[in-house]
């Protein structure tokens, strides 16, 4: 399985564990912060939900590449647009959700002795508003890099790039009178193998 994944692949791989990493702690302050709260306010409910919708695709477009060899989920156009969309959602519930928190104070020290409940939630919540913001930023870069590596290989002639999984793609100079013959595994089989023989 792994075996199989070119060397742009295994970086991406690396990137989509890390956002898997990143969501995941995400989801467990946010689910901190909506326990204490008796999940009630609408600004901490929204990075819970989306933490949860962020780790399903995310979990379910990683298992769908590394199972199916050319799941359209994993080619470059499909990728970017589903990382974009979410980027978008981050975007636009954390700007809710800061608005919301400005109110909790930053020094959680602050808080009088008397209530530590109360200081451990304004922490878990400061601790929330950094990883929904950093969250965000991981996506949009992650969805921003993949796009140009494609439009790269696009403008060097390497037009398959569009036309498989990334995790796959191995860039080949072809000779031109070629191109019109190149099949799916041509570009995105492993290394010194093809399904069919060129004729």
């Amino acid at each position: 399985m792994f075996s199989e994944l070119s060397s742009i692949g295994k970086k991406k791989l690396g990137v989509h564990i890390l956002l898997i990493v990143l969501d995941i702690l995400a989801l467990a302050f946010a689910a901190r912060v909506n326990i204490f709260q008796e999940f009630y306010f609408m600004a901490d409910l929204f990075p819970l939900g989306l933490a949860v919708t962020t780790l399903t695709i995310l979990f379910f477009m990683l298992v769908l590449d590394l199972t199916i060899q050319n799941i359209p989920t994993a080619r470059p156009a499909v990728e970017v647009g589903i990382l974009y969309i979410l980027s978008i959602f981050w975007l636009a519930f954390n700007a809710f959700s800061t608005a919301r928190w400005r109110h909790i104070p930053t020094n959680c020290n602050s808080i009088p002795d008397d209530f530590n409940d109360m200081r451990g939630w304004c922490r878990d919540v400061q601790a929330l508003k950094s990883f929904v913001w950093i969250e965000f930023v991981a996506i949009f870069l992650t969805a921003t890099w993949i796009l140009h590596y494609a439009i790269k290989e696009n403008k060097k002639g390497r037009t398959q790039v569009w036309s498989g999984p990334l995790s796959r793609y191995v860039p080949r100079e072809m000779p031109r009178s070629d191109l019109a013959r190149q099949t799916f595994t041509d570009y995105f089989a492993p290394r010194g193998h093809s399904a069919f023989e060129k004729f």
